[in-house]
């Protein structure tokens, strides 16, 4: 463990909420989610944690800051880009792991290089991501070790307090279009493919669950929105006797098959190996660990997989995407999916 001083910070809006909390200070460098035990401040960590990696801990109180109104960019229509070559030779390797039998799921994730006439503010894009997405956790962090990255993402890794917490398994995906944009995609019919996927990643927290308390519920899954997505969710709700040590937890569940695959170890390995571009802290986690959200409030976690985010430097925006594999998985289908998810900060740039 390492401690340096930097100029780090986190900016952070919990979904539908009016306000958004400033985090900033000194970081901390931690190597395993394990050494999370008994910290406090705004976490981020990367996919894959490793020397010139690490979990990055900014340890400050949180303090609350207004929503300033920003215009956001109006809507762009989506366009559909063919299929790269990289995406294609990766879909073809990862693919044929699936059909061998040698992983029953796993995660392909791409990039998409952006660039703007000027450099926007970061914390401009972070007040249209607050603006676009009320319903999504939406974060934008710098620090020395990890660069600077701002997300929007529904998905929640651990959130709670005292002995009460909760997570969620979310996979599947679904782009609404036209009339359906009007409702929560209440409408949807999800293939087997998508249904399966999404038991996967439950089936795993539950898993993972029983080794820490023998006090959770599930529930679900229903279909919820993010952004022009709808996914398939599961809620976990449950009690842990000690909360002093839910950096063991999160070393359990980071990263789930939401993001990675199973066999978990396996799967991890295959993906840091031969993906085209590593993921550095894209489908990683962030947000605020053990801190009051209101003047003299109790302290809470919430930690969100790293989802639909960038990369900025600069005018230079290096935006993420992924997709969870299957047998019967297409490429073309795949493709569109990772597309669809891009387009959530492509319209952060306008």
């Amino acid at each position: 463990m390492r401690q340096a001083s930097h100029a780090a910070f986190a900016l952070y809006r919990l979904p539908h909420a009016d306000h958004c909390m400033r985090v900033e200070g000194e970081t901390r460098e931690l190597l395993s989610c394990t050494q999370l035990n008994g910290c406090s401040g705004f976490v981020i960590a990367p996919f894959e944690v490793k020397q010139g990696q690490p979990i990055v801990v900014i340890e400050d109180s949180a303090t609350v800051c207004p929503l300033p109104p920003v215009m956001t960019p109006p809507p762009v229509a989506a366009t559909l880009s063919p299929v790269d070559s990289s995406y294609a030779i990766d879909f073809a390797n990862f693919h044929t792991q699936l059909t061998e039998g040698t992983f029953r799921k796993i995660v392909l994730a791409r990039c998409s290089d952006e660039t703007t006439h000027e450099a926007i503010e970061p914390v401009t894009l972070f007040h249209r991501a607050c603006q676009l997405y009320p319903r999504m956790f939406i974060a934008l962090v710098h620090t020395e070790q990890s660069g600077t990255w701002l997300t929007a993402t529904p998905e929640i890794l651990l959130e709670g307090h005292g002995g009460e917490w909760r997570t969620i398994a979310l996979a599947g995906t679904m782009l609404l279009e036209g009339e359906q944009l009007r409702g929560e995609g209440e409408n949807a019919t999800w293939s087997t493919k998508n249904i399966e996927e999404q038991r996967i990643v439950a089936t795993y927290i539950a898993e993972c669950l029983e080794q820490f308390t023998g006090d959770f519920r599930e529930e679900g899954p229903r279909t919820v929105r993010a952004a022009n997505l709808v996914h398939l969710r599961s809620d976990f709700t449950f009690t842990l006797p000690d909360d002093r040590h839910i950096g063991n937890l999160l070393q359990a569940l980071h990263p789930t098959p939401a993001v990675c695959g199973l066999p978990k170890r396996e799967t991890m390995q295959f993906i840091t190996r031969n993906e085209h571009r590593p993921r550095c802290y894209y489908s990683g986690f962030m947000g605020p660990l053990q801190l009051p959200h209101q003047p003299q409030g109790e302290l809470s976690t919430h930690l969100y997989v790293s989802l639909r985010c960038m990369n900025v430097n600069g005018n230079h925006y290096r935006l993420y995407a992924g997709g969870g594999l299957l047998k019967d998985s297409t490429k073309q289908q795949e493709w569109q999916e990772t597309e669809a998810k891009l387009e959530t900060m492509r319209r952060c740039l306008g």
